[in-house]
């Protein structure tokens, strides 16, 4: 949306209150750009804050208006519910299906996220005619300069950018609308501006984790093998902020899981549906493989039980002969120094099932779970104990988690990263949503968008794979298996699936 008029008399009727300044809407594509609306310009926090509320706005809410996060689920799951465009094909999955004893089938849903960081974004910006200085929490500096040198005119070499502590970012601060909002609002007033974001700000008009559906079917033949795989999926790709003509997953995105399936299975398809999105979509740590691995994990779950199966042994009888995966043929690169091993994700299922106790007897109403990905070059694999009490409420008492990584330099700060990992993980599985209706996010503080509190946190083993191969991704890895590994353990404790995030406090 965008401002169609206001009144700011009473606004500007609080002491301390300086200038009112509309900002120009974005126009699309909005990419990092500020949104625009008004602000209020005062020589302390508490009157801005204090006018902000007297403003009197009326807003043209656009062409979004309508969105509402139960509506749009429906689209999402009518796109995975037909045939979409494929990115993968290898043998014939309709002719597996036809031949088939059995084809089983799931789909899955995953909402909207934010990033709920400590501390909001923020961002203080100096222009003059001589140059432009900024201070900001930001993990893409370099973005800033050309942002500035387009706002101000000014050459990039005349741009300064300071780092300051980011208080939390997981993705949102490398996406810089409130510096832009800094450097042209004080580029108006001729001052130094601090632009300081409130957490409903935030919350409210940040830029969101894609909201997504899937639907996954197995071909199963007379002996239990699996002869198929079609993972048919859609969700608002994160180039629709650069392009809004986007409108389907891209290779980057499907390349976190769904692309890079690993496994021995003859005939693979995968397919992509188109939804447009409705609000800024943006990164957020681990990105589409949060999701991705959730359904692709569940369901080799489901699998194994419609086998008969053990989990384990079912994971790694998909997961075949080590083997080396040519990235190229699903469009992507083969990272020097980084090749696609299955092998390596094979040490560290293995890994996580040692330490993880796999096959031990359990008390009653306990459960364990295992899932295990290959993202950012990295492998990763969990085991997650699950405790459910009688009246259904559970817990996570344990949870082990495996990385290869190659070789670790810092073990400490590797092994804080996957205990975040799993702190950030288990919070999506109990409370990750974030909801639109009638075009308004519904959330807006910690008491309606909840994070892990610290009694929450479970006992967190963390185990990596020895090595002096080259380092590869270690703060987004951990955090894929997580929710699946739960999600299969609650199976295992209650015979109850969940195929939705969250799952909520009770089951």
């Amino acid at each position: 949306g965008k401002v169609k008029s206001f009144n700011a008399d009473k606004a500007k009727a609080v002491a301390g209150v300086e200038r009112v300044v509309e900002l120009p809407a974005a126009q699309a594509p909005v990419a990092y750009k500020s949104l625009g609306g008004v602000a209020v310009i005062a020589n302390n926090s508490w009157a801005a804050l204090k006018a902000r509320d007297l403003l009197e706005i009326e807003w043209d809410n656009g062409t979004n208006a309508d969105y509402n996060s139960e509506a749009f689920k429906e689209e999402l799951l009518n796109a995975v519910r037909q045939p979409g465009e494929a990115v993968r094909d290898e043998g014939d999955f309709d002719a597996a299906a036809a031949d088939a004893d059995k084809v089983l089938e799931a789909e899955y849903y995953a909402p909207h996220l934010n990033h709920m960081m400590m501390e909001p974004p923020v961002a203080t910006a100096s222009v003059t005619a001589e140059g432009c200085e900024i201070w900001a929490p930001t993990q893409d500096p370099q973005s800033l300069i050309p942002m500035a040198a387009e706002v101000t005119g000014l050459p990039p070499e005349k741009i300064r950018v300071n780092m300051t502590l980011c208080g939390g970012a997981f993705g949102r601060k490398g996406k810089g609308d409130y510096v832009d909002e800094a450097v042209r609002l004080s580029k108006e007033v001729g001052a130094p501006v601090r632009v300081q974001w409130s957490r409903e700000d935030e919350v409210r008009h940040g830029y969101y984790h894609t909201v997504s559906a899937q639907h996954l079917a197995a071909a199963l033949d007379d002996k239990g093998q699996v002869t198929g795989w079609r993972h048919r999926l859609a969700y608002p790709t994160i180039f629709s902020i650069f392009n809004p003509e986007a409108t389907s997953p891209q290779t980057l995105e499907l390349g976190l899981g769904a692309l890079t399936l690993p496994y021995a299975i003859d005939s693979i398809r995968l397919e992509k549906g188109g939804v447009p999105a409705k609000v800024r979509i943006g990164w957020l740590r681990s990105v589409c493989a949060i999701f991705q691995s959730f359904g692709i994990n569940v369901f080799t779950d489901e699998i194994a039980r419609a086998r008969g199966k053990d989990p384990l042994e079912n994971l790694l009888e998909l997961l075949g002969p080590d083997r080396t995966i040519d990235l190229t043929s699903f469009g992507m690169e083969n990272k020097e120094g980084h090749p696609f091993e299955t092998g390596r994700l094979r040490g560290v299922i293995e890994l996580a099932a040692e330490k993880g106790g796999w096959g031990r007897e359990l008390p009653a109403g306990h459960g364990l779970g295992i899932a295990a990905q290959y993202s950012f070059d990295s492998y990763a694999a969990s085991v997650v104990e699950v405790a459910v009490s009688e009246d259904g409420r559970w817990s996570v008492p344990r949870v082990v988690m495996t990385v290869d990584c190659g070789q670790v330099v810092n073990l400490d700060r590797a092994v804080a990263q996957q205990e975040g990992a799993a702190i950030m993980g288990l919070g999506f599985v109990r409370h990750g949503r974030i909801t639109a209706k009638d075009g308004r996010i519904e959330q807006g503080n910690f008491n309606n968008a909840r994070v892990m509190r610290y009694g929450e946190h479970p006992k967190t083993e963390v185990h990596f794979v020895q090595n002096h191969l080259a380092p590869s991704g270690i703060g987004e890895p951990g955090v894929p298996p997580f929710a699946p590994a739960l999600a299969n353990a609650i199976f295992a404790a209650t015979g109850k699936r969940f195929r939705e995030l969250p799952i909520g406090s009770k089951v």
